[in-house]
């Protein structure tokens, strides 16, 4: 089942350059999963009503695919991330999300 997490982030004020370059579609953090079994795609969105605000969307094939890719690749993970960090003002987690199908809630 299709895996997506959400993050939401704020750019800081004349980093936009290097904020895309580092989390757009041919990104570092693109080519970082890139190499991981079961990654998909990477989605930037920038809001239209606050141009400094993005959220990225990151699909795997399954989960588990992510934490497989996050054990194998922790170290380098952690050297990206901390590499971008003066990036932004703030970034959150929004949630990690699956597909909804025919099945019935509850």
């Amino acid at each position: 089942m299709i895996y997506m997490y959400a993050w939401e982030y704020v750019v800081r004020a004349g980093k936009e350059v290097e904020f895309l370059a580092a989390y757009g579609p041919e990104g570092a953090w693109v080519q970082l999963f890139r190499g991981s079994p079961g990654y998909l795609r990477t989605e930037l969105h920038r809001d239209r009503g606050n141009g400094s605000r993005y959220v990225t969307l990151d699909y795997w094939d399954s989960a588990e695919a992510w934490s497989r890719f996050r054990r194998d690749r922790s170290r380098e993970f952690e050297e990206l991330d901390e590499r971008c960090e003066h990036l932004t003002v703030t970034e959150r987690e929004i949630g990690r999300f699956e597909p909804v199908g025919g099945e019935k809630p509850g």
